[in-house]
């Protein structure tokens, strides 16, 4: 068993890390959630996901008239 283990440090050390970053990564998401922080920015001119979807609270999403007027070029 130790020799596998030494075999193998690196990688065990590697998906360790890796593990850890994604672990807080996704806290920092949550806590971000919490607190009402949103990924979009609330900048609708500027957002991909503002076609009327909900990705995006603060474009009002259902309402498409308001959607289409925040869209550049529109």
């Amino acid at each position: 068993m130790s020799a596998w283990l030494s075999a193998n440090f690196v990688n065990i050390a590697l998906i360790l890390a890796i593990t850890l970053l994604v672990a807080l990564l996704v806290r920092s998401m949550i806590r971000d959630r919490k607190a009402g922080k949103r990924s979009c920015g609330g900048n609708c001119a500027s957002c991909g996901a503002c076609a009327g979807c909900s990705a995006c609270g603060s474009c009002g999403a259902g309402k498409p008239a308001r959607v289409a007027q925040n869209m550049p070029g529109k």
